[in-house]
């Protein structure tokens, strides 16, 4: 049996569009892009804004890894919806932060048909590479380069 390597790499890529609009390209995948944008009055909000990206992130990866925890225990939870509520307030420095994200999971089989249901909800937490990630923190680096491709920063 072959073992997973330890470190996994992807890419993927942003292009300004107009003032806060931004495409982002999903390399070496056959995934669509995607347009985000700022709300009002930064910009017109014609797509997400990263907030709620990362808020989407967060709720589908634990859908997801609901369904494969469930699935591991040959149980089917049918059908599932996330609503997600998150809060933004300021730091000290008066910058926007998100605080708390509360994600509601919704099965359409009632948990009495699912025989290892507890199982499951024990451990389905700990698949979610984006929501453990964000709860222990992530390290950024940050590069930035001018036109002539000096480093700034």
């Amino acid at each position: 049996m072959s073992e997973l390597p330890d470190i996994q790499r992807f890419r993927l890529s942003l292009s300004q569009l107009q003032d806060y609009r931004f495409e982002v390209r999903f390399n070496d995948t056959s995934a669509a892009s995607l347009v985000t944008d700022e709300p009002p009055p930064l910009g017109e909000g014609v797509g997400p804004n990263p907030s709620r990206l990362l808020a989407a992130a967060v709720a589908n990866c634990l859908a997801a890894s609901l369904l494969f925890a469930t699935r591991k225990f040959h149980d089917d939870p049918g059908m599932l919806d996330a609503q997600v509520e998150v809060e933004l307030s300021r730091n000290e420095q008066r910058r926007w932060r998100i605080t708390h994200i509360d994600v509601h999971l919704a099965m359409e089989q009632e948990a009495s048909q699912m025989a290892h249901l507890q199982k499951a909800l024990a451990q389905f937490e700990d698949f979610c590479v984006v929501t453990q990630s964000v709860r222990q923190g992530i390290a950024i680096d940050v590069h930035v380069n001018d036109a002539k491709g000096a480093v700034l920063r």
